[in-house]
């Protein structure tokens, strides 16, 4: 029988680690080596922001309490079909792919299959974290020239819509924010770079699309590259 003091103890320590899952983002990772999957638990290690939860390929349609999964390709030999299959059934789920193709037509199939982000094998840990955040944020990860190429896709065909006489002209901070955003930050790296909250971020990106006239942060950061809008006017 457990004394009053050690009683107590085990219930702190419960308390405490139910308080850090509930504010940490599960993401689910379907992956058959050990070692991939060893390797994202290193990075984020137990009782972090981020929890890595191990799933199977079934196990990952009917997965609860995750937004985000990570899949590794090399898991199946259908990847399109799985991607297609949390499309149809699983459309809240945002997935990020990791690969060993590092080709961009690959990568643009991958994307335009479903996939919100795509990730080589090789991916440094920085890039693996920035991913995760960049996709949470609701945006897509992938090189900026497949983000091009999606959207030129996208758009291809559609009328394009009567867009302002003269070019549009940005306050300091919006400048501030869409260096950033051009960049690939994801919004609350964003706000500690400029030392506001994230909220307020949102804000400056949502003023920046309605004055650039597009609908996304994709389309966003794509033309503020292309017509170097972040140089100022």
């Amino acid at each position: 029988m457990l004394s009053k003091g050690a009683a107590q103890a085990m219930k702190d320590t419960k308390h405490k680690k139910a308080k850090k899952a509930k504010g940490s983002l599960r993401v689910g990772l379907v992956a058959a080596d050990p070692l991939r999957i060893l390797g994202l638990q290193t990075i984020f290690p137990d009782g972090g922001p981020v929890e890595v939860v191990p799933l199977s390929v079934p196990g990952a349609l009917d997965a609860s309490g995750v937004s985000l999964i990570l899949i590794d390709s090399a898991c199946t030999d259908h990847i399109f079909e799985l991607l297609a299959t949390f499309r149809r059934t699983r459309p809240r789920f945002r997935l990020i792919v990791l690969g060993l193709e590092e080709d961009h037509d690959h990568i643009q199939r991958i994307i335009g299959a479903g996939a919100k982000g795509y990730l080589a094998h090789s991916a440094k840990e920085s890039e693996i974290r920035m991913a995760i955040d960049v996709v949470q944020d609701g945006s897509v990860w992938a090189p900026r020239k497949v983000l091009a190429r999606l959207l030129e896709s996208t758009s291809a065909g559609a009328e394009t819509p009567a867009g302002p006489a003269k070019a549009p002209k940005f306050t300091q901070r919006e400048l501030e924010v869409l260096r950033l955003l051009a960049a690939g930050h994801p919004n609350p790296a964003i706000g500690r770079e400029l030392g506001i909250d994230v909220a307020t971020v949102k804000k400056h990106v949502g003023n920046l699309m309605r004055k650039v006239g597009v609908d996304n942060r994709i389309a966003l950061s794509v033309q503020a590259v292309n017509q170097k809008m972040f140089l100022g006017r």
